[in-house]
Formats: structure tokens, C-alpha cells, sequence
């Protein structure tokens, strides 16, 4: 049985200061999260797609878990492949990065290699899609999860998939990262998948924003804004949502704290809550984003 071409636009990369590993990936194809991307925390990360061969992935990892460069486990993987010359990997760990494009992948077809990190794409509306994901990862700041969806986004911005667009997946892993730390985690310091939708990349990124909030423990400290001083903000948009059903007499009014830690706990805001007069001001966006949109 021969399976439909995973026609993508991809990257891999690490972070060598943070150690982070992480995949982007777009593509008009169902659920390109669950094929593609692949990554392990302290070990490395691959992409897989074109006429993807999905065990690249594991045995990819397993391959850099044993001490061979990414040009060597991705030479092995290929050496007894019988469709070689349709597959396209990227590859990389903590020795550099390295990335193969099959001379039978559907144009336009190829790839780019950095510095620990590299951008491949088949089926594409031409070169620029992986030229763009490579300028926007190399120019933007932040970590490594912040390098890879702006690059996801030039490379969608810059034309995608000549096909369209369905999916898109962001997979990035770090030592102690993610939901439960190091005492119950596993590392998946960002894993979110968006599998069918007619703007992909742009609802990931809007899924990212809400993890970020939920997840991720990164704020400025001194974006925060005071409670005194927006209270009267905050009640008008708890009463947008239906949160609060009457007016309040200040920002000691009890039914108004009452209705905002309500509100912080529907939407799992918990860990983000201060008891210090201040709010962050990453939550205080969020609710007024909120409150505009419900009217």
C-alpha cells in the first residue's frame, strides 16, 4: 500500500543554552502532528514527511541516544529504505543539525541547515518558504518554542504548501519542562497540535497564547499592573461574561474578588494568581481580550 505524500514545511531545532529540542510543522494534510515531528528530551529531535517512513522518528532517536552525529543516524535510516528517494527528514542533537531531501519529493522540494537547526518543505509554492522560516528563526529573540512558530508563520505567510492549508503541530521538549516539572513530568514543554482548520499556523499560535498563560512560567516581572488601579476595568469585563451581576463599591468590594477568582479558576489561571495588590499583566490582557470579544 503506498500512503498519500505528507507534503510539509517543517523545522527542528535545539537550544544549547536551555537544552531545549522542538519541531514546527505545517501542512495541508490531516493531523501532520501525529506523523512528523518527533523529539526527547537531553537526545534530539527529527522530522519526518514527505512520503513519510513515521519509524524515522523512534529509530532516529534511538540512533542519537547511541552517540551518532544526525548525518550519520540519517544516512543509516536511509541505507536500507526503499523509498529514499521520496523521503525528507530534518534531524538534530546537541551535535548539529542535518536535513535530506529525496530527488523524487514533489517540487518544490528542499531544505536548509543552520546552526542547530534546519527547515525542509516539499510540495511548496517554491524556495521561499524555507528562505523565510530560516531568516524569521535566525532573527527572532526568545526561546526556543518563540523561534520556531515565528518561522512556522513566515513559511505559512510566505506561501506553505502549494496545496492549501489543514494542520499545523508545534512539539518541544526540555528537562523538567512542561505540566508537573521535574517531580511528575516528562519533559513536553510545549505539544500542541491543531488538526484540521482552515488557518492552521493562526490557530496554533492563538492555542499557544492560552498555554503560555496556563503552562509556562515566563513573565517580565515588571509587567504587572496594579489592582487599584484597573479594578473598575476588571469588574466591567467580568460583567461582559457573567461572571458579576451587579456594580461594585471599589476595589475592595468582595463580590468583585469573589467573581474574578472565579473567573481564574474556570479558565485554570490558578498558578498565576498574586496576592500582592497586583495582577500580571499577561491575565489582565487576557481578560479584557475576553471581555471584548463576548461583546
Amino acid at each position: 500500500m503506498e500512503y498519500p505524500v505528507v507534503a510539509t514545511f517543517s523545522i527542528v531545532a535545539h537550544d544549547p543554552e536551555k537544552g531545549d529540542f522542538g519541531v514546527a510543522v505545517a501542512s495541508k494534510f490531516i493531523a501532520v502532528g501525529h506523523i512528523v515531528p518527533w523529539a526527547e528530551v537531553d537526545i534530539g529531535a527529527v522530522a519526518t514527511q514527505s512520503y513519510a517512513n513515521a519509524s524515522f522518528g523512534p529509530r532516529g532517536l534511538k540512533l542519537l541516544k547511541e552517540g551518532l552525529h544526525p548525518k550519520e543516524a540519517l544516512d543509516k535510516l536511509l541505507s536500507d529504505d526503499r523509498l529514499s528517494d521520496r523521503r525528507q527528514v530534518g534531524i538534530v542533537s546537541k551535535d548539529g543539525a542535518y536535513a535530506y531531501t529525496g530527488s523524487r519529493c514533489i517540487e518544490w522540494a528542499g531544505h536548509i541547515i543552520g546552526d542547530y537547526y534546519a527547515v525542509q518543505g516539499n510540495l511548496l509554492t517554491g524556495p521561499e518558504v524555507v528562505e523565510a522560516m530560516a531568516k524569521a528563526f535566525e532573527e527572532t529573540g526568545g526561546e526556543l518554542v518563540d523561534k520556531l512558530l515565528a518561522a512556522l508563520h513566515a513559511g505559512d505567510s510566505a506561501g506553505g504548501d502549494r496545496r492549501g492549508k489543514q494542520s499545523a503541530a508545534v512539539y518541544v521538549v526540555r528537562r523538567c519542562g512542561g505540566y508537573g516539572g521535574c517531580e511528575e513530568g516528562v519533559g513536553r514543554y510545549v505539544d500542541i497540535r491543531v488538526d484540521d482548520h482552515p488557518e492552521p499556523v493562526e490557530e496554533l499560535l492563538r492555542i499557544f497564547e492560552i498555554w503560555e498563560l496556563l503552562l509556562l512560567e515566563r513573565e517580565d516581572p515588571s509587567d504587572i499592573v496594579k489592582w487599584d488601579d484597573v479594578w473598575n476595568e476588571i469588574s466591567e469585563a467580568l460583567q461582559k461574561l457573567g461572571y458579576l451581576n451587579k456594580e461594585v463599591n471599589g476595589p475592595d468590594d468582595d463580590a468583585l474578588h469573589k467573581a474574578f477568582e472565579r473567573w481564574v479558576g474556570i479558565n485554570n489561571f490558578e498558578n498565576k494568581m498574586r496576592d500582592d495588590g497586583y495582577i500580571w499583566g499577561t491575565i489582565y490582557r487576557y481578560l479584557m481580550k475576553s471581555a471584548r470579544k463576548n461583546g
